[in-house]
């Protein structure tokens, strides 16, 4: 992939997404997979004058460690990871994975302890991101795995990410920065709105944004994004809702999730493919079972579904809920080690209201 899309990605990444300074410490996370872009990325750091720290990951050791490992093993972070997350000032995770359903076997009870583990480490950064002190980003290397998951061949998935990055452009953060502008207008219009309504097929829900942010998704955390979300009032959700675009989480993939919610609580749960891994999630911890997101997709270039949420909930005319922990600035204070983005699909039919306005119909949003 030497292209100068991927100069264009590792200068949007750096001087946009992370807005990097001088002199500060920036962590690059990823596989050798993803060395074209790494190394992108890293000159593009120096010529900032920062200082690149990168932690290049062997994909096959977390499956050693999540089969191997015992249980003090499974639940202490490695020390490198406890010091990044106190020091770096922005972080750079590049997933890149050859094999996407590679922990597909691992027993779901040792990946919820080690996900439990990373979860102390997690909150540290969000912390320190909520002090204004880190910031970080998520972006997406092509591998041949992803691609197979989005049936899609290896050169078609790399044009497929290029255009929903905005990297076709010639000025791609000029395309972030109008997108980021339509979106502001949406979040400045739900200000003051408290009630939600979801209808779609096999979907009749209800939930409060009363009092709650929405945040707008512009590039900056995910690359590419192009969602507005917020942190739904925890006891609020009731109703059924089915989530219909199939989702590869942790390796496993799920299908059909049909979830009924009381008092914000998921009381039944069900998966066409994946039923048993969805039950063990949702009793991964207290806050396992409430909603700790709601949010609409808005990137229309994203239009076909590839199984990996940080492209599918980012599709134009979907919703998207997430079990699990709230992001604090929406409001939120769900707190869980878990937090699951499933996908709702309302292209075809579907509506959402806002109090007594229709916001999205057939997956349009109706408010200029």
């Amino acid at each position: 992939m030497q292209d100068i899309r991927i100069e264009r990605w590792a200068h949007t990444l750096v001087h946009y997404s992370l807005a990097i300074k001088a002199e500060e410490t920036v962590a690059i996370q990823a596989s050798p997979l993803a060395t074209p872009l790494v190394e992108a990325v890293y000159r593009e750091i120096l010529r900032v004058g920062a200082y690149p720290v990168p932690v290049i990951e062997l994909e096959p050791l977390e499956e050693i460690l999540l089969c191997h490992g015992n249980n003090a093993q499974l639940s202490k972070p490695a020390p490198i990871l406890q010091m990044l997350a106190d020091h770096v000032d922005a972080r750079l995770i590049i997933s890149s994975q050859s094999n996407p359903k590679a922990l597909s076997g691992v027993d779901p009870g040792r990946a919820a302890k080690r996900r439990q583990a990373m979860h102390e480490i997690s909150s540290v950064y969000r912390k320190r991101e909520q002090a204004g002190m880190f910031r970080r980003c998520a972006t997406l290397y092509p591998t041949t795995g992803y691609a197979q998951d989005a049936n899609m061949s290896l050169s078609e998935f790399e044009e497929f990410v290029f255009d929903v990055c905005f990297l076709n452009d010639q000025d791609p953060i000029a395309q972030w920065k109008a997108l980021s502008a339509q979106q502001q207008r949406l979040v400045d219009w739900l200000v003051g709105h408290r009630q939600v309504h979801i209808l779609g097929e096999g979907t009749d829900l209800t939930l409060s944004i009363g009092d709650r942010v929405f945040i707008n998704s512009d590039g900056k955390r995910n690359f590419p994004s192009g969602e507005f979300f917020t942190g739904p009032v925890e006891d609020s959700a009731n109703g059924v809702i089915h989530f219909d675009v199939p989702t590869n989480y942790d390796g496993h993939a799920v299908e059909g999730i049909r979830l009924v919610l009381r008092e914000g609580k998921v009381v039944e749960a069900s998966a066409r493919q994946g039923q048993a891994y969805l039950q063990q999630m949702l009793e991964l911890d207290a806050g396992a079972r409430y909603l700790g997101e709601f949010a609409f997709g808005n990137n229309k270039r994203m239009n076909r579904v590839t199984k990996d949420i940080l492209f599918d909930e980012k599709m134009g005319g979907t919703v998207h809920l997430a079990l699990g922990a709230s992001y604090p600035e929406t409001g939120g204070v769900n707190q869980s080690a878990l937090h699951w983005d499933m996908i709702c699909d309302l292209r075809t039919s579907g509506e959402v209201w806002v109090d007594d306005t229709l916001f999205l119909k057939n997956g349009e949003l109706l408010i200029a």
